[in-house]
C-alpha cells in the first residue's frame, strides 16, 4: 500500500523547531488539520498514538502531502526508529490509517503508531499534544 500523505500529531507539526519538523515543512505540502481515531499518550517530550475502536477517542494533528514519499518515509522511519535494522518490537510502527480533514473528507495516510505498553503513561484526553 502506498500513499504520499503523512498524518503527524506531535513534534513534527508546524510550530516545532525540531530538525525533522523543518524537513517536513520544506519537503511536503500542508493539506490541513486532520484527526484520526485513537488515544494519545505523553511518552516523554513527545506523544504516542495508540489505535482505538472507540469513536470518542480522537487524536488531532496535521496532514501533509510528501513531495518525495519514498525518500522522506525512509528518513522519518529512521527518526521514529522503526523498520529495517531496528530491534523488535520497535517503539513505533508506520501504519496506513483513515484520517478526517476539517471539511469531513476522509483520506488514507501514513502515520506512526506507538507500539510499546502505555499502562504507565499519562493519557492526553483532549487528543491534542500541545494540550497534554
Amino acid at each position: 500500500m502506498t500513499s504520499d500523505r503523512l498524518f503527524v500529531y506531535g513534534t513534527l507539526m508546524r510550530g516545532f523547531d525540531h530538525p525533522m519538523a523543518q524537513l517536513l515543512s520544506r519537503s511536503a505540502d500542508f493539506i490541513g488539520e486532520a484527526r484520526c481515531r485513537g488515544r494519545l499518550y505523553r511518552v516523554k517530550h513527545y506523544p504516542g498514538l495508540v489505535l482505538s475502536d472507540d469513536a470518542n477517542d480522537v487524536v488531532f494533528g496535521e496532514l501533509y502531502r510528501l513531495r518525495q514519499p519514498n525518500e522522506l518515509l525512509r528518513e522519518f522511519d529512521m527518526y521514529e526508529a522503526c523498520g529495517e535494522g531496528f530491534a523488535e518490537p520497535t517503539e513505533y510502527v508506520r501504519r496506513m490509517l483513515p484520517v478526517t480533514l476539517r471539511d469531513g473528507a476522509v483520506r488514507e495516510a501514513w502515520t506512526y503508531v506507538y507500539n510499546w505498553p502505555v499502562a504507565h503513561l499519562p493519557w492526553i484526553a483532549s487528543g491534542r499534544f500541545l494540550e497534554g
